[in-house]
């Protein structure tokens, strides 16, 4: 019957192919494409016409790039008849679109300009306009060009300079080709000094492998930063004024660059005045110890506790939950174990499965004691529940009683970070790099689904340990505090010593508080205390020292540690998030990827390992 059906619609279809293409071809001719696409749209039109003929006059619908505030947007008749599927129309996107702007993907999802995710094509209204994502990247809230609807923007590279997407022709478009990418491309901020009257405008821009995979790319990327009043950026140059003309130098010893556009360069222009270097040095973080601490160490925070719920009462700590009292689909199928924690709002016991002998923790909320805070209960499952991953706290298992909730979750015997960090106070460098690959590998997973955790701590890292006590398994936990970005947050929650300037500033945030939490992890890892701290304890004094943002790496605590580690930490410790390193970038920096380990030893010249000194 089926085969019977689509043959008939087809025969149909090829019947009607006459009227339907001069119509659809009028409709496609009336629209702007955005100067520029006239072969892709041609194509486009031809496929469009040939295959799908509309019942009905087709929705205008206008589509602009996630985040790319010059590009004047594409505009293409959209229905439900020609677009039977919403993969149908993302796929036809990522072809119009890719031969206007810069892709790092495929196009898989459209949101409304107020960030609304659109699910299906019929969710699109006519005369309006919509955001285009690659991937999973999330919605990036801008002023997007929606007054400008039948001029071509000056400020858009022209078809012959402009990079192809990766999407096309194995992204190489006759520069580095993929494979050579990882070899040559790294996460890195560099520093941009736009051609103009001196003093100049000095501007900062993370180059990575998203926006960086070609050199045209990254010609794209300091167009979009320095805004040059001629339009693109078409010449750069090292600030010894050596002209860059491959990838390769961007990543090089050069971290200073001039952008030209067409205009001509200047004898003087390569010479830097007094306020132009004061400017550049600014931002600069020495790598190497600056200063030497004096007076007693600097002290970890007292292990915090997590208030979202209240723990259940003091009898289950003494032994007061029987397993008669579970549910019995947890009778049926565990056995009640001890307590092994009595959590910051919960209790938690072992577990064992009587069919598979292999332990899990039951974690039991009592819900008379969560008034006015169900939601966070309620998002905590919820978004535990999308979550699979190897370096992530699984929930295996369920079960809402009138009184209470309970979660059967994946057991990690080694306890917590924040345990194991007071026992041995300092990591080595091959130690901490284990660590930081779990948690940065965890955090991609997660904000690659747009959800942000907004608690990682040590106390939320339980780690799993050899015999010899050295950590060989990180996994995330508690997300009591999770929740899906759709747009920016303003809600203030975290633990101190962590806690993000943006979220402070109350100036709206998202899932890069993850990584700032995730530096300051890792400054503690490998010296004992954090970057931040208050010499009185003063919560007050330790929020001015973070949004201040300035620390350093004093003698002698960090003597002895490599370079490649403090420059990594600078970056995930940046003040403004978009300049610091995302998740991704992490994983991709040099420190981790590099197969090399560091000959870590103390001030005294004896190695650590672990919690061993030899």
């Amino acid at each position: 019957m089926e085969v019977s059906t689509h043959t008939t619609s087809t025969l149909s279809r090829s019947n009607s192919r006459t009227s339907s293409n001069s119509e659809l071809e009028k409709e496609l001719i009336d629209l702007d494409l955005s100067g520029g696409t006239h072969n892709k749209s041609n194509t486009l039109k031809k496929r469009i016409s040939s295959s799908r003929t509309p019942a009905k006059k087709a929705k205008r619908i206008r589509f602009f790039r996630n985040g790319d505030k010059f590009y004047p947007g594409s505009t293409i008749p959209v229905s439900v008849e020609r677009y039977r599927s919403f993969d149908s129309l993302t796929e036809d996107l990522t072809r119009l679109l890719e031969d206007s702007v810069t892709l790092t993907g495929a196009i898989r999802a459209i949101y409304t300009l107020d960030g609304k995710k659109i699910e299906k094509v019929d969710d699109l209204e006519d005369g309006k306009s919509y955001v285009c994502s690659c991937n999973n990247e999330g919605f990036k809230r801008i002023e997007y060009n929606v007054s400008n609807t039948n001029t071509k923007n000056p400020n858009r590279l022209s078809r012959i300079i402009r990079p192809l997407s990766p999407v096309k022709n194995g992204g190489s478009n006759g520069g580095t080709p993929l494979k050579e990418i990882d070899s040559v491309v790294h996460p890195r901020i560099v520093t941009l000094i736009r051609n103009g009257v001196k003093p100049r405008k000095i501007l900062r821009l993370l180059l990575n492998k998203r926006n960086s995979p070609t050199y045209e790319h990254v010609l794209t990327a300091i167009t979009q930063c320095v805004k040059l009043d001629t339009g693109c950026v078409r010449k750069v140059f090292t600030v010894s004024g050596v002209p860059v003309h491959q990838l390769a130098q961007f990543f090089g010893d050069d971290d200073v660059f001039f952008a030209y556009g067409n205009e001509r360069v200047g004898v003087n222009d390569f010479e830097l005045e007094a306020e132009e270097n004061k400017a550049i040095a600014a931002h600069r973080k020495t790598l190497r110890s600056s200063t030497t601490r004096t007076g007693p160490k600097p002290k970890m925070p007292v292990k915090s506790h997590n208030d979202t719920f209240v723990c259940v009462d003091e009898s289950v700590l003494n032994g007061g939950i029987l397993p008669d009292s579970l549910p019995l689909e947890l009778q049926a199928k565990y056995t009640l174990g001890t307590v092994i924690g009595d959590g910051n709002f919960a209790v938690v016991l072992k577990l064992k499965d009587i069919q598979k002998n292999t332990e899990y923790a039951l974690k039991i909320i009592d819900k008379s004691k969560c008034s006015g805070k169900d939601h966070y209960l309620a998002a905590e499952i919820r978004v535990m529940k999308k979550l699979n991953h190897p370096y992530i706290i699984q929930l295996v298992h369920d079960i809402e009683t009138i009184k209470n909730m309970y979660l059967v979750l994946e057991l990690v015997r080694g306890g917590d970070l924040f345990d194991a960090i007071t026992r041995v106070t300092r990591f080595s460098e091959n130690q901490s790099k284990i660590m930081m690959k779990h948690l940065a590998s965890a955090m991609a997973y997660m904000h690659s689904l747009s959800i942000v955790h907004r608690d990682i701590k040590p106390e939320n890292l339980l780690v799993e340990l050899d015999n010899d006590g050295n950590v060989v398994l990180l996994k995330l936990g508690d997300f009591g505090l999770a929740c899906e970005v759709t747009e920016p947050l303003l809600s203030i929650c975290g633990t101190p010593t962590y806690v993000a300037p943006e979220i402070l500033m109350e100036s709206g945030y998202g899932v890069k508080i993850d990584v700032w939490a995730a530096g300051i992890i890792l400054y503690i890892l490998l010296c004992g205390f954090p970057p931040f701290v208050s010499p009185e304890n003063q919560q007050e004094q330790l929020f001015d020292a973070i949004l201040n943002g300035y620390f350093d790496f004093p003698a002698p605590y960090w003597n002895n540690i490599g370079d490649s580690v403090r420059d990594l930490i600078i970056n995930m410790l940046q003040s403004d998030p978009e300049l610091r390193f995302s998740s991704e970038d992490i994983l991709d920096h040099p420190w981790l990827t590099s197969d090399i380990v560091d000959d870590t030893r103390d001030p005294d010249g004896y190695r650590i390992f672990s919690n061993h000194m030899y």
